[in-house]
């Protein structure tokens, strides 16, 4: 988007773009100068509707960490973890019959995880695909020895959640 601006003066014709706005207002505030160039970039970058079309069929998306990975691994991961997490929060020996919802939810999303994103390339040096995988793996080394309806100790859930946040902050 540009808007002509005449000067009285001269007559010379000025070019405005969004981002020439940006920095300007960035320039008047002061300490917000970066984010507002940061805002300024992001709008020429995804500008108008074609950067939205291409943001619906590109697919990849940027994490939190600024990576780009495949936007099915990081909707799968996320899911993962939401599903993991809220079932280590209901295991408080309360409920059994909420905390069997929230667990058959995560191993159905640990299942799809492991079974789309096992072994792939694009993802498996990942910080979060590290930390999913050992996060999955001590709850699967617990339950196999302590048994499928034994409680989690504090230590295991611990180090399980964890291995989430770990995970999480690099979605």
């Amino acid at each position: 988007m540009s808007l002509m601006a005449s000067s009285s003066a001269g007559g010379a014709r000025l070019a405005v773009t969004r981002r020439a706005l940006l920095l300007a207002a960035a320039a008047v505030v002061g300490p917000a100068t970066g984010r507002a160039r940061a805002a300024a970039e992001k709008a020429e970058e995804e500008e108008g509707v074609v950067g939205a079309i291409k943001s619906i069929f590109d697919p990849n998306e940027r994490t939190k960490a600024g990576k780009v990975l495949p936007k099915a691994y990081l909707k799968a991961a996320r899911e993962v973890v939401r599903t993991l997490r809220e079932s280590l929060e209901e295991d408080d020996g309360g409920d059994v019959a909420r905390f069997r919802r929230g667990a058959d939810a995560a191993k159905e999303s640990i299942r799809e995880f492991i079974g789309g994103w096992r072994g792939q390339q694009a993802v498996a040096a990942e910080e979060s695909y590290v930390a999913l995988e050992r996060a999955i793996r001590s709850l699967a080394e617990f339950y196999s020895k302590a048994g499928p309806f034994a409680s989690l100790p504090k230590d295991v859930r611990d180090k399980i959640l964890a291995d989430l946040n770990t995970a999480d902050a690099f979605l």
